[in-house]
Formats: C-alpha cells, structure tokens, sequence
C-alpha cells in the first residue's frame, strides 16, 4: 500500500493535480565575489500546508497566497567562501530554520488576521592560517497582520537578532544569500539584538487578461538603522512570471549601498516547477564587497 500511495503521488505531481498539501523546494547560487573564491550555495525548504491548496485559480506560484493557506515549514541553507589569494582563510556558513504561518477568520474581527512565528540557528566556523574559530547566531520572529481587502496583506513585527551571523534562512531561500547576509547586518547595527519589521504583500489578477501582478515590500528598523527592499512580479500566465527585486541598505556608512535583480519562474506542470535567478550587491566605499549571484531553483507539490 506505501509502494502504490507513493506511486500515485508522482503521477499526480507528474500530471499535474490541482490541489496539493506538501511543498518541497531546492535552490543553489553562484556566488562571484571581489577578493574571494567563487563559490556555490545550497538551500533546501519543505512546507506543509494544514489543508489542500486549490491551484486551480491565479498564479501558481501564489497558490498558497492566494488560499490563505496554514502551515508549518523548515529551511536549510549552507555555503563556504575563501579568500581568493589566501587559501588558509575560509568561513562555512549553515542556517536551520523553523516557522508556522495561520490565517484566521472570527466573527470578532471583519477581515482575516495573520501571524507568524519563527526561529533560526546559524552556525559559522572560520579558519585563517590554521586556526578555527567557531561562531554562532540565534533569530526569534514574531508577526502580526491583517488581510484589510483580498489577497494584500499587512503585517507587523518583532525580531530578536543575536548577531550579524544571524541569517533569515527563509529569506535566504525566496531573497538570495547577498539580501539575507545584509539584511541581518542592518538587524545587529550598533551591536543591537532587536529589531521592528513591516511588510505588506499584493497580488491581483489584471482584467481581461488570464495575467496577474504581484508586489511585496518589507522593511527593518533598529536604533536608527534600517533596511528596505521591493521586489515586483508579472504573471505573463497562471504559468510564466518574470520578476525584479530592489534592497536598499544604505543605512550602512560603508559596506554594500544596494542590491538588486531580477527573476524567470515556469511551472512545467502545476505541480513541477524551474527558475532562475540574478542578483547583484554594489559596494558603498570598498569594491570587495561587490558581489553578484546567478542562482538555479526547483519545487514540487503533492
């Protein structure tokens, strides 16, 4: 019975059922930067919906989105960099994340409300000429919002940051690594471990069109600090998006000014799905922190 329920899982994935209750999702980036060794990522993501998900309507992609859909999920992301012209000099880099997404509808409140809890644990081992050296960051999230008309999304939060080791893994997964590493900069500016975030999230069918629009903007304030991104994506069908991304962390007097870049995701199925992705990080006053990452990603539902 096992054999045949695994059986008709991958026919449906491969046919392309309407409705799935699992996600699992893999990506890996190149990573070119001044002063260092090119390098590859690696991140891995698996979520569990609390119910199906109806694909049948909207952007696939959103499906989840779209369903206001409960869940659990967990989050893997790893890489290794060393200095390109000293070998003995390296940093590896793993993040474990944790996180529960829920939409409520009560009778109390006219709209649906939103929350959000997660956790993350990074683990860093530098070693120059030698020598190891072993760092480690925790991240505590806790969200709240409100879905004020259909499909947008408002929402605020806290976040604890230990230190700038501290990776969103999540964000690491949906932003690229360059996002997430600045992102948790600006989260322990000064040294501060906590942090306010907002965030608001869109996406609307465009009329007499099967093509549809999506916009999500979302910020971090610390003691002064802060750091903002955007990222934009058309629905060319329920299949096909192209998308662009801007982050902005200029708040910084030195290190990376702004990110930005752009994305192509295809659903080959409505169950299978490829992109690609590109994103470049340009240095405020010192141009080894130019960077740039060309990244591959993948998912299936079942």
């Amino acid at each position: 019975m096992k054999k045949i329920g695994l059986a008709t899982a991958v026919l449906l994935a491969m046919t392309g059922a309407h409705a799935y209750q699992v996600e699992l999702q893999g990506q890996s980036e190149f990573l070119k930067q001044h002063g260092a060794e090119d390098t590859y990522t690696g991140d891995a993501q698996g979520t569990f919906y609390f119910k199906d998900v109806d694909a049948s309507k909207g952007p696939l992609a959103e499906a989840a989105f779209l369903n206001k859909a409960s869940n659990v999920k967990l989050g893997y992301h790893f890489d290794r960099q060393k200095e390109f012209n000293n070998f003995s000099t390296s940093d590896k880099t793993q993040s474990y994340g944790a996180k529960a997404e829920g939409y409520y509808e009560t009778s109390y409140i006219p709209v649906p409300v939103y929350g959000s809890v997660s956790y993350n644990h990074t683990d860093v081992t530098s070693k120059y000429q030698g020598d190891k050296d072993k760092d480690h960051g925790d991240r505590y999230a806790l969200e709240v919002g409100a879905l004020p008309t259909n499909n947008f999304l408002v929402a605020v939060g806290y976040t604890n940051v230990t230190n700038a080791y501290s990776l969103d893994n999540f964000k690491a997964f949906n932003n690229g690594v360059l996002t997430a590493r600045n992102e948790a900069a600006t989260a322990n500016a000064r040294y501060k471990t906590d942090a306010v975030t907002a965030r608001a999230k869109y996406v609307g069918n465009i009329d007499n069109t099967n093509m549809a629009v999506g916009f999500e903007v979302d910020s971090i304030f610390v003691h002064g600090s802060a750091a903002y991104g955007l990222a934009t994506d058309l629905y060319l069908t329920p299949q096909l998006s192209v998308g662009a991304n801007y982050a902005d962390t200029s708040a910084f007097k030195s290190g990376t000014d702004h990110i930005w870049g752009g994305n192509v995701n295809y659903f080959i199925t409505p169950a299978i799905s490829v992109g690609a992705t590109y994103t470049k990080a340009n240095a405020k006053d010192n141009e080894t922190d130019d960077a740039q990452t060309i990244g591959l990603n993948t998912r299936i539902r079942f």
